[in-house]
């Protein structure tokens, strides 16, 4: 083994001390872009986002039993005689299943407002804030 003595040639001694290079015909380039260079590379664009989507979890809609459904219908129909001329409207919270648009399932959801009026040709309950819920997705109202 050959000793390392300070008076020994390396191999980069003679351009080590020499000044650093800069260039006439390029501007250096900004100090956020050189960074970027060195940022993560993704591979796999999207499989993050599709990852995420698939752990998100949803409900699954449960069918009411006869009883409960009897019951919101006589709930229903009391909404729709106070919405007669002269009659109040009423404030309600209405809880009810809204699927899911990218899965199965879906999320219950409660609404509260004032009550605008019961369609009961297209099955719908409008709030005076321009909510539009579906009979057929109701699962439980209450006046507030």
């Amino acid at each position: 083994m050959k000793k390392s003595n300070t008076q020994d040639k390396h191999r980069y001694d003679d351009i080590i001390h020499l000044p650093h290079h800069v260039s006439t015909v390029h501007a250096p380039m900004p100090v956020a872009e050189r960074a970027a260079q060195f940022s993560p590379f993704a591979a796999l664009t999207g499989f993050e986002d599709a990852i995420r989507e698939t752990g998100r979890l949803t409900d699954s809609r449960a069918e009411l039993e006869e009883d409960a459904r009897v019951f919101l219908d006589e709930k229903l129909e009391r909404l729709q005689m106070l919405q007669m001329p002269g009659g109040e409207t009423p404030e309600v919270a209405v809880t009810y299943f809204q699927p899911d648009e990218r899965k199965d399932g879906g999320a219950y959801v409660t609404v509260t407002g004032q009550l605008k009026r019961v369609d009961v040709c297209e099955r719908m309950l409008i709030f005076k804030g321009g909510e539009r819920i579906g009979m057929d997705k109701i699962v439980e109202i209450e006046e507030v």
